[in-house]
């Protein structure tokens, strides 16, 4: 009796902050218990603080910390060698870095890691990323220390998984294996268990003995245990969870089901009034975890998180044997010496070779202002190089899922107000999964007056019948493939969310030089001016050349093509004027090139009205301007006029309004067509349709229009061989697909459509289930058939759909 009082007191003794046993009552800080001097340490630190709201978002949330060695521990993290390994940015005042955090397991871990900054106040801020537990800093390098906060991470019971070696070798651990094992283990108990049950099924018990008939169930008994508290053990510990946090996932219905059914068929063999059912036990077990690893193989081939294929349509110009040459993003290797143009993106990390460089990590930090690198310097990927042109050495492979994690940084994220389709299934499935027990509760209450089995046999039914699972799948699955399709047509979307946004578009803009048109083409015209009639010669055409090297923008490359000269000189004082022009100094000469307001232009010349010009003063002296013949993209008249079908359609244009005529024909009208566009009044145009109600998608070269981009609903960069975008756009379109973006559109709204019609199959699929479950007629077994089959048929039908409808608009699956 007294071990039992002892038991009994042992049990409450439960540990405030991370919810374990305690051995004794020792550790206290008042009536709060705490199992260790590790969590009580960690509950300190909290309260002076001031984070306890840790423990309100959850009973007892925390992770048991480490003790001691901390001291040593991570001692080698102040060698700069490894912390240049570990580090993803420094900038010598601010540095970024990404750890792997295997105890992250609930809400509570994620707010706790999200406040970080209030326990250590170096820490600017922190994000989680649950799926892959993992929590990216940033903090400043003169306030506190990698070691420092590797440390604080660990005494407050967050240890990272720190692994130099795998940062070399990058290697890609199994995380199926588990699953396998126990869908093997599962599979096996099954068909034994049946093969032990065939007497039963042929109902020829009668002619066998009772002492094999008891021993054949004994048997299935312990073919049925590792199954129960190994292959089920997902379900329960995910049940378990979800209940600590005060919340009811769909895994909770699903362990009551399996716990019913196993206890029932133990019962029974034991009792003697029957060999129980074990074999349906076995075969849901089965069934449901054959679903589970068909959802995850599916989610892996739709690659959803992007981290090992190319998702930006980039390349970068390589420098070899004298010699420039384009090459895409993803062959660019260490020692790869690339040039880097005005705008242009550092796709990784870089020893600076020819320099001074502006450095603008806007796109990592959120701070724009530039920072100054000297030869020899590291660049890190993601800043954009602003000023004249630069030779870099790569010294890092390009990290695309680095590049994407920048992409989607909260600086550049769009506020959307409206309900979409995931949140409306989860908020369904949440409520599901009280409407099930409450329909499986009310079922055995009918039958249990009159036939106990009947009663239980209705009660497991409909928890296993009834699932969720196709509703909460069918909006993924469907987004995720439909991002696939765009994505081998060259569409690259951001994320999922940006296909619903797509489908309720009803304004699209346009930008028109780089856009609607392309870089390649007729040379440009030199005309002078009044006062100088003659040419330029050899030597102002290098100066000229030489400084539209050093941007990236479609007439300064059109320029650069255009000027045949051998020689390039440096460029110094490099000013690049957005929707104006250029400035610089080239071996003492100063060079202006631009807009009639950038150079002071007096005299308004006549041009062709197909063409743009790009006005050129030397030395103040004015020279006259190259005219620059239009080149529109293939089929661009045919496709404004199709989406002019269904959206009203605009061009914003920085350029002169000399084909105000010729593109009238095209827009429809000369209402829709608005030029001389500085990039403010271009942000103002699309903040004003938006005040409707309206939702704008805009479509620019990402250089000149980076406000419009990130103002409108959706902001689509085109892409030209060049490594530039906006950081501030949804989605890049290859310029090479810029005529299939009606397709694009069309295929976004059908997708939608699809998953209207999977959430009515799932409906419909539940209620027919539910019909026969209640009515206890409906088998165990025949219920864990069905359970993972409707999650397999909105899956098959999303996919399948979507795939059927992307062949048949023309495009690449």
């Amino acid at each position: 009796m007294a071990n039992t009082q002892e038991d009994v007191k042992r049990e409450k003794l439960v540990c405030y902050h991370c919810g374990d046993t305690c051995p004794t009552d020792n550790i206290h800080i008042g009536e709060k218990l705490f199992c260790c001097n590790g969590c009580k340490l960690v509950y300190e630190l909290l309260k002076e603080k001031d984070l306890c709201a840790y423990y309100s978002i959850s009973q007892s949330p925390g992770s048991s910390p480490a003790e001691s060695g901390i001291s040593t521990k991570y001692q080698f993290l102040d060698n700069e060698s490894v912390k240049r390994q570990l580090i993803n940015f420094t900038d010598g005042r601010i540095s970024k870095v990404s750890f792997k955090i295997p105890s992250i397991h609930c809400s509570s871990c994620i707010w706790l890691l999200e406040n970080l900054y209030r326990v250590d106040d170096g820490i600017i801020d922190s994000k989680v990323n649950f799926l892959r537990k993992e929590v990216s800093l940033s903090f400043f390098e003169n306030k506190t220390s990698l070691r420092k906060i590797t440390e604080m991470l660990f005494s407050i019971g967050y240890e990272p998984e720190i692994n130099l070696a795998s940062l070399q070798k990058q290697v890609q651990k199994s995380t199926d294996r588990e699953l396998y094992l126990q869908i093997g283990i599962a599979g096996f108990a099954f068909g034994n268990i049946m093969l032990l049950s065939f007497p039963d099924y042929l109902a020829i018990n009668e002619h066998i003995e009772q002492e094999f008939v008891s021993f054949f169930a004994y048997i299935s008994i312990f073919l049925a245990l590792p199954v129960f508290f190994y292959s089920s053990l997902g379900y329960f510990k995910s049940a378990y969870h979800s209940l600590k946090q005060k919340a009811v996932n769909m895994d909770v219905p699903i362990s009551l089901g399996i716990v019913t059914l196993f206890l029932r068929s133990i019962f029974h063999i034991v009792s003697g009034e029957g060999p129980g059912y074990l074999d349906s036990f076995t075969g849901l077990v089965f069934l449901l975890l054959i679903g589970k690893l068909f959802q995850k193989k599916t989610y892996d081939a739709l690659s959803f998180d992007r981290d090992y294929r190319s998702y930006f349509p980039l390349s970068a110009t390589k420098i070899s044997d004298n010699d420039e040459i384009h090459i895409p993003l993803e062959h660019l290797a260490v020692g790869d010496r690339i040039l880097l143009r005005n705008q242009e993106l550092i796709p990784a990390d870089a020893v600076l070779i020819k320099g001074p460089a502006l450095i603008d990590y806007s796109f990592v930090t959120g701070e724009s202002m530039p920072v100054e690198k000297y030869s020899g310097d590291i660049l890190y990927a993601g800043g954009k190089h602003v000023g004249s042109q630069i030779e870099v050495e790569i010294i890092k492979e390009v990290s695309q899922s680095y590049l994407t994690q920048l992409w989607n940084e909260d600086t550049f994220s769009k506020e959307k107000n409206s309900r979409n389709l995931t949140t409306l299934a989860n908020v369904v499935s949440k409520h599901f999964t009280f409407a099930v027990l409450t329909i499986a509760t009310l079922a055995a209450m009918y039958w249990l007056p009159g036939n106990a089995n009947l009663a239980i046999n209705a009660f497991t039914a409909v928890l296993i019948v009834a699932c969720p699972c196709a509703l909460a799948l069918s909006t993924p699955f469907t987004l995720g493939n439909t991002l696939r399709i765009l994505g081998k047509n060259k569409f690259y979307l951001k994320n999922i969310s940006i296909i619903e946004t797509l489908a309720k578009i009803c304004t699209i803009i346009f930008d028109k030089t780089g856009t609607l048109t392309f870089t390649r083409g007729t040379p440009p015209l030199f005309i002078p001016s009044d006062v100088m009639p003659e040419q330029l010669n050899d030597q102002e055409t290098v100066w000229i050349r030489s400084l539209v090297k050093n941007s990236s923008h479609p007439l300064s490359r059109r320029l650069y093509a255009g000027l045949r000269s051998d020689q390039l000189l440096p460029t110094t004082e490099f000013i690049d004027y957005p929707g104006k022009g250029l400035m610089g100094s080239i071996a003492g000469n100063q060079i202006t090139l631009g807009s009639e307001e950038l150079v002071s232009v007096d005299k308004k010349l006549d041009v062709d009205a197909y063409a743009s010009r790009v006005q050129v003063k030397i030395n103040d002296q004015y020279r006259g301007f190259f005219q620059i013949p239009h080149n529109y993209r293939s089929g661009i008249g045919e496709m404004i006029q199709n989406l002019a079908k269904q959206f009203r359609v605009f061009l914003l244009s920085g350029d002169n309004d000399g084909e105000k005529q010729n593109l009238s024909l095209i827009f429809g009208s000369e209402e829709n067509l608005h030029f001389n566009q500085t990039p403010f009044e271009k942000l103002s145009f699309v903040k004003n349709i938006q005040k409707n109600n309206k939702k704008v998608l805009m479509i620019g070269d990402g250089l000149n229009d980076a406000g419009a981009l990130q103002q409108s609903d959706v902001g689509v960069s085109i892409s030209e061989d060049v490594n530039t975008f906006s950081p501030a756009s949804d989605a890049i379109l290859d310029s090479d697909r810029f005529e299939k973006l009606p397709t694009f559109l069309k295929f976004s709204r059908i997708s939608i459509r699809i998953i209207i019609i999977s959430f009515l199959i799932s409906f419909l699929y539940n209620i027919i289930g539910l019909y026969f479950a209640v009515q206890g007629t409906l088998s165990p077994l025949i219920a864990a058939i069905l359970m993972p089959a409707s999650s397999l048929t909105v899956v098959l039908f999303t996919m399948g759909a979507t795939t059927l409808f992307g062949k048949k608009l023309g495009l690449r699956i």
